[in-house]
């Protein structure tokens, strides 16, 4: 499994200056690694989960999954028992452009989570939705194998050369 050390994100705009793709959105860290790095595995999932299930059931590899929930509060992508999944398959950590549930206990787990809120309901689980597709939002696209870096600060993708 190969991991990527997470470098303060201010840090890098310092060294990249404009170069660096900065998302200019408010996250909320949800996890117990507030600092966390990896490779990009985009999806796109706005409303329905089923995806994201089933790319966390596959070894994470010290990836982070970039999730496209259409910016939507009205039910959660994400709760404990998918978190878990994620860190015990080896996952850096989740960005969740929607929300998640069960915050209290994603705060004491070991994994990378931001979001934008959270919601008790559960999301759909029809499948709709694609894995490995370029998603955008923030003023940044996100493909798979972009290097993300996260933290309290901001979520930044590395210049691609």
């Amino acid at each position: 499994m190969h991991r990527t050390s997470p470098i303060a994100t201010a840090d890098l705009a310092d060294e990249y200056g404009d170069q660096l793709r900065v998302c200019d959105l408010q996250f909320t860290s949800y996890g117990a690694v507030h600092s966390f790095a990896g490779p990009v595995r985009a999806i796109s999932c706005p409303g329905d989960n089923a995806l994201l299930h089933e790319l966390l059931r596959t070894p994470g590899e010290g990836c982070v999954a970039v999730v496209d929930g259409g910016a939507s509060l009205h039910a959660a992508l994400l709760g404990d028992l998918m978190a878990e999944r994620a860190r015990d398959n080896g996952w850096a950590g989740v960005v969740l452009y929607g929300a998640v549930r069960d915050s209290a206990l994603l705060a004491g787990m070991d994994i990378g989570i931001h979001a934008l809120g959270t919601n008790p309901r559960k999301s759909g689980k029809a499948g709709a939705g694609a894995v490995d597709v370029s998603v955008s939002f923030g003023g940044v696209t996100f493909a798979t194998g972009d290097i993300l870096h996260a933290d309290h600060d901001g979520v930044v993708l590395l210049p691609t050369t």
